[in-house]
């Protein structure tokens, strides 16, 4: 389903030495994940981790490979690709290994290359490094298997996973970066890793990490609580992440066998690495493709997606974000005004969540040097849609920032552009509110061509997305500092600001005002015209915005994404109509991107066209609405 796949990850019962009881433990945890595309056993699982010189033991060896048949009957019938960890003997030498089953059949066998012989681990006393081995097969329960380390299992569709064995993830170069350039976006990992003060957090951090640099989805299972012996105690710590994000783990510690899962997105990782970093540049090595059959389809995803993606859900790091974006825009329109040698910032102030947001960025920037705040030229352009409560707001912000705003109305303005193009005042169409945004514009930088100063943009990413602009208005400026900001995350960024005393009061009357461009006239003093109403909500054609950028997701995902994410707010035939929307003005609207002056980089995701996002401005947009009609 859409390229996601469930993998769980399991830390069974383990009785050292008893391969007897660790098959049924095994075989019992199988059963219960039947709807799991892959399920992951701990390391050395048929025999135990901390087995030691009964690793020479011939009954050991022999009582395996009964249990590994065992563990293959109950497999019968059954899609899901399950992986354990034995003991292998092979040309007179012993290997670690981790064994891919599948219906009975065993797909391959994957030894393990790094092996720990430091302190309390003494694993080449027992065991030989796989790394050389390639291009080999073994007969293992009297079946032929591939053998060696340069197995990659796939299916028919996104599905295509690599294996590592514990210390391969610890070492300066894991096996798993090469298996990912290979076209692994599935990397297991079956493990034994001890406990000791702060080792779990910063094997957290490995998986985490690794996912994130290899561009994959990680799964990890280290031995549980029956395999802590003599003075080596074990955890039971099973992880899964994607791309940087951990998204279960099992508690440590527990007595009782466990089994976590989490609904990956391979599509999403496969797209990803076409579309960002230098992925494309590392040279792909000779491997074995291992075709797997179809494993269990998903009828339900079992995953949280964000509401809100480009904002940090976590308030501590929303804080940290928000700041940090601050920073990057303040020393941004700082360089700016200083390479260009200008002292004045000229800005539009309407009472609305964006030019509040990029004035409080200058007044934080000027802060930040010291610069004269009457450099500041902040203005507010009432019209005809222009309510009492907005115009007070931007003078009262202007005011509360120690700037001192210049009203300049552009209703007179207005009625002379009608008057010249024959337009009549009382026809409320396109033409009636686009005079009015130019006139804004022309007002600001005729002023900044008076003052020596420099026009701020600040219409924001999911504007210049949907192109919510007026060409050449207020898609206009000599520096579009909140281009890079969605609007979901601009609101977020305004309550940074509250923590100033002086400011929280103000700031909420703008946060509570509904998102306007103010152009058309108003009724009772109230705004009569609501963008949301019009395009539809910002959360939502963020949340599309998101995925189809961040992952190239087609339409048809998105749409199941969403209804996921938001079915509790919106019906299935709300979220299409405003999708269709969405790629409507997308597609449309590229032109205005073409176009659009310089503005800072904050996030991994930006339409400038220049930086980041290139598309042609007459692409046909016919196949991407008929997938979701």
């Amino acid at each position: 389903m859409f390229g996601f796949y469930r993998v769980s990850v399991a830390v069974p019962q383990l009785h050292l030495g008893n391969t007897s009881k660790n098959a049924s433990s095994i075989i019992n945890l199988i059963n219960t994940a039947k709807d799991s595309s892959v399920l992951l056993f701990p390391e050395l699982c048929l025999s135990g981790y901390s087995a030691g010189d009964l690793f020479f033991n011939q009954t050991l060896l022999d009582n395996q490979i009964v249990a590994l048949k065992e563990i293959l009957n109950a497999t019968k019938n059954n899609q899901t690709i399950v992986v354990v960890g034995m003991a292998i003997v092979e040309t007179n030498r012993l290997y670690n290994c981790a064994i891919v089953i599948q219906d009975t059949k065993i797909l391959g066998v994957v030894p393990k290359t790094y092996l720990p012989n430091k302190k309390e681990f003494y694993e080449k006393r027992h065991f030989v490094s796989g790394k050389d081995i390639k291009n080999r097969y073994i007969n293992l329960c009297d079946q032929n298997v591939p053998f060696g380390v340069d197995l990659i299992f796939k299916d028919k569709e996104y599905l295509s996973f690599g294996i590592e064995i514990c210390e391969d993830l610890w070492t300066i170069n894991p096996p798993s970066n090469q298996l990912a350039i290979n076209g692994a976006t599935l990397i297991l990992n079956l493990s034994a890793s001890n406990e000791l003060i702060g080792k779990s957090e910063y094997r957290k951090d490995l998986v985490v990490s690794q996912s994130a640099r290899a561009m994959c989805a990680y799964a990890y299972s280290s031995s549980g609580m029956g395999e802590s012996t003599s003075e080596t105690i074990f955890g039971g710590d099973g992880m899964i992440a994607e791309y940087g994000s951990l998204l279960a783990r099992t508690e440590r510690f527990s007595f009782e066998e466990q089994i976590i899962n989490s609904d990956v997105d391979l599509q999403k990782l496969a797209n990803l690495r076409m579309s960002e970093s230098s992925f494309g540049d590392e040279p792909i090595t000779t491997h074995r493709a291992i075709e797997c059959f179809d494993t269990p389809k998903l009828s339900n995803i079992n995953r949280i997606f964000e509401k809100f993606p480009f904002v940090p859900f976590d308030e501590h790091t929303k804080h940290i974000r928000c700041s940090e974006i601050i920073d990057i825009l303040s020393h941004s329109l700082i360089q700016r005004m200083q390479r260009a040698n200008i002292k004045k910032a000229v800005i539009g102030v309407s009472g609305g969540l964006d030019s509040t947001f990029a004035l409080l960025v200058i007044n934080h920037a000027f802060e930040l040097q010291n610069w004269d705040k009457n450099d500041i030229v902040a203005i507010t352009m009432p019209g005809f849609g222009t309510t009492t409560k907005t115009k007070n707001s931007a003078i009262e912000l202007c005011n509360a920032l120690s700037t001192k705003p210049k009203i300049i109305s552009i209703e007179e303005l207005s009625l002379e552009g009608f008057e010249a193009i024959e337009q009549d005042k009382d026809c409320h169409d396109v033409t009636f509110e686009n005079v009015q945004a130019r006139n804004r514009t022309m007002v600001l930088m005729n002023m900044a061509n008076k003052v020596g100063g420099l026009v701020i943009g600040t219409g924001d990413m999911s504007e210049i997305a949907l192109g919510w602009n007026t060409y050449n208005g207020d898609h206009m400026s000599m520096y579009s500092l909140n281009s890079g900001i969605p609007k979901t995350l601009i609101k977020s960024l305004i309550e940074f600001f509250k923590e100033k005393e002086t400011l929280e009061k103000i700031l909420n009357e703008i946060l509570n005002t509904p998102v306007s461009p103010e152009l058309l006239p108003v009724s009772n003093d109230e705004i009569t015209q609501e963008t949301e109403k019009i395009i539809g909500p910002y959360e939502l054609h963020d949340f599309f915005l998101y995925h189809m950028l961040k992952y190239g997701a087609t339409p048809q995902k998105i749409l199941f994404l969403a209804n996921h994410t938001f079915g509790d707010t919106y019906d299935n035939e709300t979220i299409k109509k405003w999708l269709s929307i969405f790629i409507k003005r997308f597609f449309t609207q590229q032109f205005k991107r073409d176009v659009v002056p310089n503005g800072p980089k904050v996030g991994t995701i930006s339409l400038n066209p220049r930086a980041d996002w290139r598309m042609p401005s007459d692409a046909d947009l016919e196949e991407w609405l008929k997938e979701i009609r």
